[in-house]
């Protein structure tokens, strides 16, 4: 038998987003992102906001579902930890043939 693969697999949060705060607000986001970008397992991270809706968030590419899983459990209980509520987060995989014929920006490097 052989050995199964590692599938990439994408998070997708969503959540009501934070009124602006400034420049302290600024330097909190940036040391998130900094810590983010540490994660194990993460590859990469968009950013996502709705100003019309209220809704922040992000869409993330992790080496596989057990990578996201944890990152999920982990983000979650921060975002718990400063007020949020209505946090909403799915899981995809997605067909890397398809995507790279229409430019999605989608590398496992």
């Amino acid at each position: 038998m052989l050995p199964q693969l590692e599938t990439a697999t994408l998070v997708i949060f969503d959540f009501p987003a934070r009124k602006p705060g400034g420049e302290e607000q600024a330097r909190a986001l940036r040391a998130l992102a900094e810590d983010i970008a540490a994660e194990p397992d993460l590859i990469w991270k968009i950013w996502t906001a709705d100003k019309a809706a209220g809704r922040s968030g992000g869409i993330y590419l992790f080496r596989n579902r057990a990578a996201a899983e944890a990152y999920h459990a982990k983000h979650a209980a921060r975002l718990t930890a400063a007020g949020v509520t209505g946090i909403e987060a799915v899981y995809r995989s997605y067909n890397a043939e398809l995507t790279a014929i229409t430019r999605g920006p989608v590398s496992e490097t």
